[in-house]
């Protein structure tokens, strides 16, 4: 049986998940309130680079740093370990933003309120109707998400909407500043 070929929003749904799976089998938590439950090593690779510090001799520091930071890059290559900035960590969070998650502590476990996505503002790329009278919105980032409630929204493909969670895990979108309509993300 012939399977499709995935179009490019999945496969960044797929890179953005693989990411998150990467980093939470790869990356140690750097701080949590229950630190009882989670490990306290860092991954292996990384806590070499962190013991050449310890080293006073420098001849023996620069080999150790030289041959720690080459395994180290070699990790990251073959993604055994992956490196994330803050910026990086909210932009993901931001693309999986609809999709329930089970809590696992991602991005290394501090999870704090301002690194919390609440609500995403994007524009609309595409709208198609449904068989049931709804609307599905295509986002500029390849998006797609389902109106499950009220009227017309008399969408257009460049107009701005807004998406932000309501009660009970529902998300609530206002298209160019209208009234708020009940939507629910697609899976790509």
């Amino acid at each position: 049986m012939l399977r499709p070929t995935p179009s490019l929003p999945a496969l960044r749904i797929s890179s953005a998940l693989a990411l998150t799976v990467t980093l939470v089998l790869a990356a140690a938590p750097l701080a949590a309130k229950d630190k009882s439950a989670l490990p306290t090593a860092l991954p292996p690779v990384f806590e070499a680079v962190v013991n050449c510090r310890a080293l006073t001799a420098d001849a023996e520091r620069l080999a150790c740093y030289d041959q720690s930071v080459a395994a180290l890059a070699a990790a990251r290559d073959k993604e055994d370990i992956v490196v994330a900035d803050r910026a990086t960590i909210r932009e993901t969070k931001k693309g999986l933003f609809g999709f329930e998650l089970p809590k696992l502590k991602l991005f290394g476990g501090t999870e704090r309120d301002s690194d919390e996505v609440k609500e995403i503002e994007s524009t609309i790329s595409a709208v198609r109707n449904t068989a049931d009278g709804m609307a599905v919105f295509t986002l500029a980032d390849g998006a797609r998400w389902k109106q499950t409630d009220g009227g017309n929204t008399f969408a257009k493909p460049g107009l701005v909407i807004r998406i932000k969670r309501g009660t009970l895990g529902s998300y609530l979108a206002t298209i160019d500043k209208g009234a708020f309509i009940r939507v629910v993300r697609l899976a790509q």
